[in-house]
């Protein structure tokens, strides 16, 4: 399973700009050495650290910590929040 994301700021890595990103369902071994509440709660260093290990391209930890913007960072979060909960919870979660 993965979604797209459109960024907003697309990462020039050289002559070549990413201008969109698959975000995969991270599988647990992907998530090795963090925590998952901090996954769950959008935490930045975690992010910084998933995303290259479940996106195409490959986004390098630079890339996401220094070149990508905020509001794909947190667009980002939201997608990778989104994968960790399963369906029944999600329709257990209040809505705003």
């Amino acid at each position: 399973m993965f979604k797209t994301h459109e960024l907003e700021a697309p990462i020039e890595r050289g002559d070549t700009k990413i201008d969109s990103i698959q975000i995969r369902k991270p599988k647990p071994g992907e998530c090795r050495g963090l925590k998952m509440q901090d996954l769950a709660t959008g935490d930045t260093s975690a992010l910084i650290k998933l995303l290259p290990r479940v996106t195409t391209p490959a986004l390098t930890e630079h890339e996401v910590s220094e070149l990508m913007d905020l509001a794909d960072l947190a667009e980002c979060a939201g997608i990778i929040v989104d994968f960790l909960f399963t369906t029944s919870r999600k329709m257990d979660l209040p809505t705003t």
